[in-house]
């Protein structure tokens, strides 16, 4: 019922999951003016990145002032648009995004200075190398509908204050975020065409950011890794390079000395907070025999004192999904498992007052195998699958069995074991008796591997993500008519250069020293005619 139709086929009807009221429309934009849009990105590029950093800082401040300042409106139109509460809406969405705006801005001259690379021979000591970050040019955001501000904000913003400017689509379900996304940029006062917001269906606005003949200069797209192979297939033609966040089946290793009451709130909140719908989320559940027992029985106690409902109050728990094709995708993987002998250890119950809303009930499974789709695949929703395992080695190939890897977590008390246990997990993120939580760390990046994704978003290596490194390498001997190897060749020229191999990598102190002495009798070449 959430999921967002066409009005006259042009307008989005946006829709609350959690009540299905409706709660606005969004004007759609053609295909047309799509790439008229990119065509004015383009053009206004150059002006941007001229700008002075500090102006560009200064109009980012703007951004995050703004944040603060209408925090309680934006959390309402996050929480409205996805159907999550207005706690997770302020939580995970408003106060992150603020902090990585300000992060972001304090830190962009940092992350743009030249860095200078040291000299890799002696044969080279005449030459200075720099490397500088330019622009992109054009960058391509298409955005999820779980996190609809707090992700793509980690890089919208960095794209501009790199210089690039930015065609951001976001999802259908989310137009009103989109919009007031939109509202920030220009109540900042931004140039016009520096930030452009396009309300097209994903499939169309994919090809027209990727057409080979006028193409966005790199993509970046967060959602299904069936959709993100579509793109960098597409992409392939013009060789556009692309950043992919792809989604993750997240494991969660319990250890025999793990602070047991931690791990299950842990487990609650990174599993089923925004109704499970975090691709970073908790969702496999190996724990150790020793402690599998009293793990459930809290885990179960915890779980049903949990509230589902609208988000009309702050006085709620989990919230609704957002759509309702997600639902029927837990449905099909709960009842794959329950048929498989899963059963059922915690179930939260939804008022029958909101059936006529995208509401999933908090489901608790044991009994679980990696024979079920819940335990291989995303899931996506508020359902945690809970399995015993002899020892942590059976976690860790459990883990790891899967073709997903984005983050996964180690809960014990011993830090240093934790660590290495963690490291063998076979994912981009890895936390330690938390998780989830690093996606609101500005400065911690963030990505996964195998089909979780390419590339990084988040601190350091997410800013360089939205550059390209540029050498310059200059010349202390530019008086020199000619460095040593030019032309013209000679026998004396290729003694000298062997004589320069044998000094520098030659085994023993004689053919070191005779190497010298050859490399040493070219040098006067350097400055004849």
């Amino acid at each position: 019922m959430s999921t967002p139709q066409l009005f006259d086929l042009q307008q989005t009807v946006c829709v609350n999951p959690a009540t299905g009221d409706i709660i606005g429309y969004s004007q759609m934009n053609t295909a047309e003016e799509a790439r008229e849009a990119l065509r004015r990105a383009r053009a206004a590029q150059p002006a941007w990145a001229a700008l002075p950093l500090a102006e560009r800082v200064r109009a980012i401040h703007r951004i995050r002032d703004y944040l603060v300042d209408h925090a309680d409106t934006i959390s309402a139109t996050v929480a409205n648009d996805v159907g999550k509460t207005r706690v997770e809406a302020l939580a995970t969405e408003v106060l992150p995004s603020a902090m990585a705006t300000d992060y972001y801005a304090k830190n962009a001259r940092r992350f743009l200075q030249p860095r200078k690379v040291r000299s890799g021979s002696l044969l080279f000591l005449n030459k200075r190398s720099r490397i500088f970050r330019i622009p992109f040019g054009v960058i391509g955001i298409i955005a999820p509908w779980n996190y609809p501000l707090g992700i793509p904000m980690h890089e919208i913003i960095p794209a501009l204050l790199a210089g690039n400017t930015v065609i951001f689509k976001t999802a259908p379900e989310t137009q009103m975020v989109g919009r007031t996304i939109e509202a920030m940029i220009q109540a900042a006062g931004l140039p016009a065409d520096v930030f452009i917001h396009l309300n097209l269906p994903g499939a169309v606005i994919g090809q027209i950011l990727l057409e080979p003949e006028h193409h966005v200069d790199k993509l970046f797209f967060t959602g299904s890794a069936p959709v993100g192979k579509i793109l960098m297939a597409q992409a392939a033609e013009s060789l556009t390079p692309v950043s992919l966040e792809l989604g993750g089946n997240d494991p969660m290793l319990v250890c025999p000395d793990a602070h047991l009451e931690r791990a299950v709130n842990g487990a609650m909140w990174a599993g089923l907070q925004n109704s499970g719908q975090s691709c970073g989320g908790v969702e496999r559940i190996y724990v150790h025999q020793d402690v599998y027992a009293p793990f459930i029985a809290l885990l179960k106690q915890k779980v049903e004192t949990l509230r589902q409902g609208p988000n009309t109050d702050h006085n709620v728990d989990v919230g609704a999904m957002c759509t309702e094709r997600q639902i029927k995708t837990i449905r099909r993987q709960v009842d794959d498992a329950l048929a498989k002998g899963a059963t059922v250890l915690a179930q939260v119950l939804i008022d029958p007052a909101h059936a006529h809303a995208n509401f999933y009930p908090v489901t608790v499974l044991t009994n679980v195998d990696h024979c079920m789709e819940l335990m291989r695949e995303e899931t996506f929703g508020p359902v945690l699958g809970v399995m015993k395992v002899a020892d942590m080695e059976q976690a860790i190939a459990l883990a790891n069995d899967s073709s997903l890897g984005l983050t996964g977590s180690v809960w014990s008390s011993n830090t240093r074991a934790a660590v290495a246990l963690g490291r063998r997990i076979h994912a981009g993120v890895i936390t330690i008796n938390d998780h989830l939580l690093t996606h609101g760390m500005a400065e911690t990046p963030w990505g996964g591997v195998k089909e979780s994704g390419i590339g990084r978003s988040h601190g350091e290596l997410g800013f360089d993500e939205m550059t390209q490194p540029q050498v310059v390498t200059t010349e202390l001997l530019h008086f020199a008519k000619r460095n040593l190897f030019w032309h013209p060749y000679d026998a004396k020229l290729y003694d000298g250069l062997k004589g320069a191999l044998h000094l520098l990598h030659g085994r023993g102190f004689g053919l070191r020293l005779r190497g010298f002495l050859r490399l040493a009798a070219l040098l006067p070449r350097m400055f004849k005619d």
